[in-house]
């Protein structure tokens, strides 16, 4: 169990998933927090990252740090997701092996699965099949980072472990069009074609495909919950449970923004792996459950977005003033 005097580290704290943590541990009373931004260490660079945990002492860490994007940035920029958390996680891992650190959680990343996988998606289907192939790169990357932790468990009795969240959504998401995830890129699109009065929103492939989606501060709970009662050596999903279609999506979306037009289909685009439904029944035996609704949520994150969309405007009008 963390204790408040525990120094932690949380390797990708200004991201989505690192700050959701950095408020969970906050609000549980932590505050022997350490941080650092890539300007200030890069994780790429194993003498400087080895350097850090030996200078720091962490007790516990939490490797949230990753390049990710949505399916035009997996395809586009392949190498560089491949490369870049490999990487991270490498560096990050074996430093805190080295420097013996209590304990590290790994997360990462429903594309681990293989494409046609049976669902909901069981821990043991990992390298049953053929992953998708749009992120197959940042998927090899995560795999061997659970694969790094399993091994050092293995030969150094480490206590490592490795989880793997859904498709997340939040406060500090990525709204960029070109590297975004597909929830915050539909709010962005249909937040700004209603003040535009445009008449429609195109989304990407057929909108069949099914996904799950849990707010990141859910997701944030349950990393806290399970590094204090998780010690296996199997990674464990965390999920909501439920999935809904990327045209459900888009027409919940709609219907909390308020945008009147109609939404196109621009088929020439991937739709992805066809669902990504996580089994979470290993997590709800141990007593977690999701609690933010997905409208609720969205709803929630709508409202943030359009206060910062306004704060921003404000800024934009003082500075030309």
């Amino acid at each position: 169990m963390m204790k408040k005097s525990d120094k932690i580290y949380i390797a990708g704290h200004r991201g989505m998933v690192g700050s959701a943590i950095q408020r969970k541990l906050q609000k549980e009373g932590f505050k022997n927090l350490v941080y650092k931004t890539s300007s200030n260490l890069d994780l790429r660079r194993q003498e400087a990252v080895e350097r850090f945990f030996e200078m720091e002492q962490i007790d516990y860490v939490f490797l949230a740090a990753a390049k990710v994007g949505g399916i035009h940035a997996n395809n586009t920029y392949r190498a560089d997701f491949l490369y870049d958390n490999l990487a991270i996680q490498n560096n990050v891992i074996h430093s805190a092996y080295k420097s013996e650190v209590k304990k590290l959680m790994f997360l990462g990343s429903s594309c681990i699965y293989p494409k046609l996988a049976n669902q909901p998606l069981k821990e043991e289907y990992l390298l049953t099949g053929p992953l998708e192939n749009t992120n197959e790169p940042y998927a090899i990357a995560k795999i061997a980072g659970i694969k790094l932790i399993e091994a050092l468990r293995d030969q150094h009795d480490c206590n490592f472990i490795s989880v793997m969240p859904t498709n997340l959504y939040g406060p500090n998401d990525n709204y960029d069009l070109q590297t975004s995830h597909v929830l915050p890129a539909l709010l962005r699109k249909f937040t700004e074609a209603k003040i535009r009065q445009a008449k429609h929103v195109t989304i990407w492939g057929t909108g069949s495909p099914l996904r799950e989606f849990l707010h990141v501060d859910d997701m944030a709970d349950a990393c806290y919950f399970l590094m204090q009662h998780y010690n296996e050596k199997q990674f464990i999903n965390i999920g909501s449970g439920e999935d809904i279609s990327i045209l459900e999506l888009a027409q919940l979306i709609q219907e909390i923004t308020g945008f009147e037009g109609e939404i196109l289909h621009d088929r020439s685009k991937p739709d992805g792996t066809p669902r990504k439904l996580m089994d979470v029944s290993k997590l709800e035996k141990l007593g977690w459950e999701a609690k933010i609704d997905l409208r609720e949520g969205i709803t929630k994150v709508y409202e943030e977005y359009v206060r910062t969309i306004g704060q921003s405007n404000n800024r934009t009008t003082n500075e030309d003033r």
